[in-house]
């Protein structure tokens, strides 16, 4: 991730927050891309939605 200034690293975390509570796999793919975690969250999503959120946020809480 490029260097930026605390703050505005803390308002694109929120931002992707609100996008994974509304769509869950936006949220992950905006942090991590086409990868495992991305595929997963469609999975947690189609199963169920909670667990799509909870995975999403954990993913963005993460890193």
């Amino acid at each position: 991730m490029v260097d930026t200034p605390t703050g505005e690293r803390a308002l694109v975390d929120v931002l992707r927050i609100i996008l994974s509570i509304l769509l869950p796999p936006l949220g992950v793919f905006l942090q991590v891309g086409l990868g495992f975690h991305f595929w997963l969250n469609i999975l947690l999503t189609l199963l169920g939605y909670i667990p799509g959120i909870v995975h999403a946020v954990w993913i963005i809480a993460r890193r």
